[in-house]
């Protein structure tokens, strides 16, 4: 038994050495720095702040309001992008987007920071 064992694991190191798993970069390719690059958020997106208030492109508006506004700038299905503050309570997340439900969205977004670490 022991001997199949070690055939095995022979084997096994023999094909991660001897196949490639994934081809080569070329080495003249120099890859883009993103780390640099300020972020911004999408422009048809809506903060919510942490005390709840709803504000679209600079100015404080309610959940239907904001539905109407994107569902004017297209004619076919939006996607609507909220950006909350992570002081924000869930319930309030929550309750907003069962107000853009309620009102008709179909595909509502959560937009959030990822943490690269």
């Amino acid at each position: 038994m022991i001997a199949l064992i070690n055939i095995v694991f022979l084997m096994l190191v023999f094909f991660l050495v001897a196949a490639a798993v994934a081809p080569p970069l070329d080495r003249e390719v120099r890859l883009a720095r993103t780390d640099q690059l300020e972020g911004r958020s999408p422009p048809d997106a809506a903060v919510i702040r942490a005390d709840g208030r709803l504000m679209f492109r600079g100015a404080e508006i309610t959940s239907e309001a904001y539905l109407a506004a994107r569902l004017s700038e297209q004619e076919d299905a939006v996607a609507l992008r909220l950006i909350p503050d992570r002081d924000l309570p869930a319930i309030r997340l929550i309750e907003i987007a069962g107000e853009l439900r309620a009102s008709g969205a179909s595909d509502i977004r959560i937009v959030t920071e990822r943490g690269l670490r």
